[in-house]
Parts: C-alpha cells; structure tokens; sequence
C-alpha cells in the first residue's frame, strides 16, 4: 500500500468533494422555508400540531411564573428610578412650555400696546424686566402702570 503523494492529494479532493456535495444536499433538503413553500397543508398541520403540545404543556405558565419570581424585586427599584426620570422630564417640558407662553404673552402686549409694569402668568405676579415704553401722560402711567387683577 505504497501511496504516492499525489494519489493521497487526489483521495483528499474526491473526499473533500464527496462532503461538499453531502452538504449540499443536507441544506437542500433541510431549507424549511421551500419545505413550507412545496407543501404548505402539511407544514400548516405541523404548526397546528405542535401549537397544541405547546399549549397542553404549559410553558408560557412556567415561563411566566419564573419570570416574575426572577424579577420580584426590581420593580420597585426600577420603578423609583423611571419616576425620576419621568419627573424630571416632565419639570423640563413644563419650564419650556411657561417659559414659551410667556414670551408670546410679552409679544401680543407689545403688539396691542399694553402696559408692561406687571404680569401675571399662573396666578403669580411678576415685575416686567423692560421699562414701559409709553409716553407721559398715558393713562397706564397715571395709575402706576399696573395691570388691575380680575380676582
């Protein structure tokens, strides 16, 4: 049994061919999608069959059942902590909003000439940062230039 080494390279490529062309059908015959695709009755069968031995067993039960034990207790950790995220979201949103509100409230007091020597934004009054722009003699400097509050 004197082999030459180019018969020994030659049995390594028929072997290494003969595996490719066994995986190859192995693959073929292992695609599930074109099994599904050429018989959709039965893979549907297969489906149904094994949905109703899923649901006989009572895994998503069990599943369920240790998911909760391994997370009794971080809800209350988690919880405190999305609280004060959310907390803290909320105060930013509102502070823009207020502070949009009331730029846009000094806006339409310019444009229809109101006075500007007190403000009232959510129940609190406020000292307006501009001098009134009105001229002597307005009626709003007569009464101090202030903004009469309908309580």
């Amino acid at each position: 049994m004197a082999e030459t080494s180019a018969e020994v390279r030659r049995d390594i490529e028929l072997t290494r061919n003969r595996i490719s062309d066994t995986l190859q059908e192995l693959e073929h015959k292992m695609n599930v999608s074109q099994i599904v695709k050429d018989n959709p009755w039965p893979a549907l069968a297969v489906a149904v069959g094994a949905g109703v031995l899923l649901s006989g067993s009572k895994a998503d039960v069990k599943a369920a059942a240790a998911t909760v034990v391994a997370t009794r207790g971080a809800s209350s950790r988690l919880g405190g902590v999305l609280d004060d995220i959310v907390s803290q979201v909320v105060a930013g949103f509102h502070g823009a909003i207020e502070a949009k509100i009331e730029g846009l409230a000094t806006d339409v007091k310019k444009a229809i000439g109101a006075p500007r020597g007190a403000t009232r934004t959510s129940g609190v009054r406020t000292a307006a940062s501009s001098p009134s722009s009105f001229s002597a003699g307005s009626p709003a400097e007569s009464d101090g230039g202030s903004i009469p509050r309908a309580d």
